[in-house]
């Protein structure tokens, strides 16, 4: 019975994980796609602006 404890958390965690993906695959696009689209873009924009700011004063 030892192989039986040793393969049941490597199959737990396989199907979680399969679960998991299936998820992210069936939720990608849809209704929200545009406004996942939009807070990405969003981000990158401050990402970009804070790049191209510099370094603030005061910064070490």
């Amino acid at each position: 019975m030892d192989y039986v404890s040793a393969l049941v958390p490597p199959v737990v965690m396989a199907a979680f994980f399969i679960g998991l993906i299936v998820t992210i695959v069936k939720t990608q696009g849809g209704d929200n796609k545009s406004k996942e689209d939009a807070a990405v873009d969003a981000a990158l924009a401050r990402a970009e602006s804070a790049r191209q700011a510099g370094p603030r004063p005061g910064d070490a």
